[in-house]
């Protein structure tokens, strides 16, 4: 029998794998999803510190509840609803609101350094990535200040690209009320970021 090759491989494949009990596949597919987790998390808690653990715990209930995944082609709703869920319920537990952090303070640039990544296209020239870089800083910051519901919809549409039917799933609301919140969160960023852009 061949040796597989685990990186190359497809993720519905992984998730196959993965459900029939192959640690290396499973390793694998939780390997390439903790960058887009610890993402979301980031955006919808602001606290560093909390969201390795909430990272941490999504990983684990993905990789505990993986056979329960009836298509894999639904994995990346599924793995949001997961984070979701873990992301309220750790709300709910401490019964604290998540505190906006300042995008000025040292100890916090590293946070969005992680995230910088996804904004920034690497072949601009060093005026243009000094530009973008403000610009994103704050952009994350009106994100971060939009209310809960507006946040958590506009980071699975906008940042993960799931459809209106997987965000309606992934925070077991309906479709027009996602349709809503989106619209009002991009209306509160356009708003906000007027002057900027």
């Amino acid at each position: 029998m061949a040796k597989l090759s685990y990186k190359k491989m497809p993720r519905e494949e992984l998730i196959a794998y993965s459900q029939q009990d192959d640690f290396k596949a499973l390793e694998e597919l939780i390997r390439r999803e903790q960058k887009n987790i610890y993402t979301a998390l980031m955006y919808l808690s602001g606290n560093k510190d909390n969201v390795y653990d909430l990272t941490q715990e999504t990983l684990f209930k993905i990789a505990k509840n993986i056979k329960s995944l009836a298509n894999p082609k639904n994995f990346k709703s599924w793995a949001n609803q997961i984070a979701t869920n873990v992301f309220y319920d750790d709300l709910r537990k401490n019964k604290k609101d998540y505190e906006v952090i300042s995008l000025e303070d040292d100890e916090n640039s590293n946070v969005f350094a992680a995230i910088k990544n996804f904004f920034i296209d690497k072949k601009c020239k060093p005026p243009e990535i000094c530009l973008s870089s403000e610009l994103d800083k704050i952009i994350k910051y009106e994100i971060l200040n939009l209310p809960e519901s507006f946040r958590i919809v506009i980071i699975l549409r906008e940042l993960e690209g799931l459809s209106y039917e997987e965000i309606a799933l992934a925070t077991n609301s309906n479709i027009g009320t996602v349709k809503s919140r989106i619209s009002r969160a991009r209306n509160k960023l356009q708003e906000n970021l007027k002057a900027y852009l």
